[in-house]
């Protein structure tokens, strides 16, 4: 019993700790978009204009009016939507041909696919930049869309791949002895049972291409295709040597809450994306 009550109390202790090392940042970032650029100079502990040099939701209303900052957020909403829904439709019918055919070459695919899911982000940004400037994709969507997607369909296809594997093909074919066509089955029957996949799937995606920042800086150069996480690296006051940290602060907070609503309407089904196929039987 000794040993039961240390192990939880042990246990409890561990989970407290991480959870105040994960969360620190994110309580200094909403602190600080809470204070006057006076009061992070100054250390001032005041958070609204009550305390003296608080700023209260001011940086808030001033992040939310400023044009450049609403135009980075409609750029990152579209560009990532249409990246994820590009990503999940194409890794699903590539996902399905691997786990159901036999072809060859098919492990190789599977390799390469890998490969290109590790492969620095960094290295690819100067042929891109080059590329994109010959071709005309520079600072448009397509030119962010596209890097977005070549670095996400691996993994969406690795997830998917796997989460196919694990549904009975008897399914698809007594859906076939019914009546239903290839293409009808897949969709009505295999797809729905591989829902937390695509849900795991298009979530990864959305997320990378809501956070990249070295495509967005790299790729765009005004506010025609610009996303947020980039967007924020132009904020500047009136001194460009003192960056303005109390609304750079309020940009990044404002910038993560699509993800946390994401995450908190879709939690059920990422978690179960996540350890489905963990364990057999």
């Amino acid at each position: 019993m000794r040993n039961n009550a240390s192990t939880r109390v042990g246990t409890v202790i561990g989970a407290i700790l991480i959870l105040i090392w994960c969360l620190l940042p994110v309580a200094w970032i909403i602190s600080l978009s809470f204070k006057s650029q006076t009061a992070i100079t100054n250390g001032s502990p005041g958070f609204f204009p009550a305390d003296g040099d608080g700023a209260g939701w001011q940086n808030y209303q001033d992040v939310l009016a400023n044009d450049q900052f609403r135009r980075a957020i409609f750029n990152s909403i579209g560009i990532s939507l249409i990246a994820t829904l590009l990503s999940v439709i194409i890794a699903t019918l590539a996902a399905y041909a691997i786990a159901r055919l036999d072809f060859p070459g098919k492990k190789l695919v599977l390799t390469m696919a890998l490969a290109i899911a590790m492969f620095p982000v960094v290295s690819l940004v100067g042929p891109l930049f080059d590329m994109w400037r010959t071709i005309g994709l520079y600072d448009t969507w397509p030119g962010l869309i596209i890097p977005y997607m070549s670095f996400t369909l691996p993994l969406a296809i690795w997830t998917l791949s796997a989460f196919f594997r694990e549904i009975p093909w008897e399914l698809e074919q007594a859906a076939q002895v019914d009546g239903a066509t290839s293409w009808q089955a897949f969709r009505k029957v295999i797809v729905p049972l591989a829902a937390p996949g695509v849900f795991t799937a298009a979530i990864l995606t959305f997320f990378f291409a809501w956070n990249d920042f070295v495509f967005g800086i790299s790729l765009t150069s005004t506010e025609r295709a610009r996303p947020i996480p980039a967007a924020l690296s132009f904020f500047v006051g009136a001194d460009p040597f003192n960056r303005p940290a109390s609304l750079l602060a309020a940009g990044a907070v404002v910038s993560t809450i699509p993800i946390i609503i994401i995450v908190l309407i879709f939690q059920r089904k990422i978690v179960a994306g996540l350890t489905s196929g963990a364990v057999k039987g």
